[in-house]
């Protein structure tokens, strides 16, 4: 991966959303894109369990798609764009293109910037998305709209209802077309699946590294959805003749990834590693807290789904015969890359999780806000690989120090 693109990935920690109204706490672009994809998950879900057909691979990549666009029209309000698409069709296409071209030197993989210039075509109307995309993608759109209004009735208890009225009015509208997919209305009619998402939503709240300034502070969602992207691209990267299905996996394991710390809090590494017992305490205190306060609020077509996503989230691992098998990458490679495997390389997502933490170490040291803690964590993440190990076919080390030096 190319360094000016993990750098410009993480911009979206720094995209400040309803910077026009008074907010409550930090609103950012990656958090509202790890949301949406939460959204996503389960409003996906429940139309699955209908028998409708829903391409995650495709709703992975335009969440990444979709990101890199909002990082380089972050000063242009949604509204505005929809008004450019609608009555300056010319100058939309051109603005498309210059998007496009900001990542042309940025995106080497040749494949993957067709893939990004078709959906970009798609999003324009340029080009035709294909029937059998539309189900995905009226889902990826409702998790789009819900995720707005959800964060828009956080916001309302701090904003005079006049601020908001016509926005509230706009959104409401917009989620109409949307509103024949169960999953959006258990969403909208706050049940279950509300109270699950409500939990998960603490995830915004809790600020990484929160024992010392940093900037850009992140909070662990928007942690995990970069985490994801990571595992999605450096999983191309080394892995480029993945199955469809683990790269589904990866993806949702690295989002779910840190889904404990909804109920437990994000126990900070130096604690976790405090006594040689320790890490497997909290862990096996963290597996009795989710069985207790998440497990009840997710529902049964896929709550096994997720429990395989976050238990022992790091290791390469397959379903055999109703059963989880730890396996090497080489088998993953070879005798398990298949969907009837559910395959997932869970090392490679602790790769990326790594590669986050000392990203966000790094960065705020760059930008001048240093401590002893920042500098402890951005050591001890470059020292965790050793010189020439290759994990998940990547040599770790020099992938940390080609992006950090």
């Amino acid at each position: 991966m190319e360094k000016d693109l993990a750098l410009k990935i993480f911009e979206g920690f720094s995209i400040q959303r309803w910077n026009d109204l008074i907010r409550p706490f930090d609103l950012v672009e990656m958090d509202k894109a790890g949301e949406k994809m939460v959204l996503a998950y389960i409003i996906g879900k429940y139309e699955e369990h209908k028998g409708n057909k829903i391409d995650w691979k495709w709703m992975i990549y335009a969440s990444l798609f979709d990101l890199l666009r909002k990082i380089s029209l972050c000063d242009i309000k949604a509204p505005v764009q929809q008004m450019l698409k609608r009555e300056f069709s010319e100058e939309y296409m051109r603005l498309n293109e210059w998007v496009l071209n900001q990542y042309k030197g940025m995106i080497t993989d040749n494949k993957l910037f067709s893939e990004f210039t078709i959906y970009t075509g798609q999003k324009a109307g340029s080009f035709k998305l294909p029937e059998k995309l539309q189900r995905t993608l009226m889902v990826y759109n409702a998790a789009h709209k819900y995720s707005t209004i959800r964060e828009m009735e956080m916001i309302a208890v701090v904003n005079e209802p006049a601020r908001l009225a016509a926005i509230k009015t706009s959104l409401e509208n917009e989620i109409q077309q949307y509103l024949e997919l169960e999953g959006l209305q258990k969403l909208m009619t706050h049940q279950k699946a509300f109270d699950f998402l409500l939990k998960i939503e603490q995830l915004r709240f809790q600020t990484r590294w929160n024992q010392t300034p940093r900037v850009p502070a992140s909070s662990v969602l928007g942690h995990c959805f970069y985490v994801a992207i990571m595992t999605l691209l450096l999983g191309r990267e080394s892995n480029p003749d993945m199955c469809d299905q683990r790269v589904v996996n990866n993806f949702f394991c690295a989002l779910f990834h840190d889904l404990p710390e909804s109920v437990t809090r994000d126990i900070i590494s130096p604690v976790k590693q405090a006594t040689d017992d320790l890490p497997n305490i909290v862990k096996k205190i963290e597996d009795e807290i989710v069985n207790k306060e998440l497990v009840p609020l997710m529902e049964d077509f896929y709550v096994d789904e997720i429990i395989y996503y976050t238990n022992d989230e790091f290791s390469n691992r397959i379903q055999k015969d109703g059963k989880v098998e730890t396996v090497s990458w080489e088998d993953l490679n070879t005798k398990y890359n298949s969907a009837e495997f559910n395959p997932i390389d869970g090392k490679l997502v602790r790769i990326c999780d790594h590669f986050s933490a000392l990203m966000e170490a790094d960065i705020s040291m760059k930008h001048g806000i240093t401590s002893v803690h920042l500098e402890t964590g951005r050591t001890a993440t470059l020292n965790h690989y050793k010189k020439g190990e290759i994990i998940s076919g990547i040599n770790v080390n020099e992938f940390f120090n080609k992006i950090i030096f």
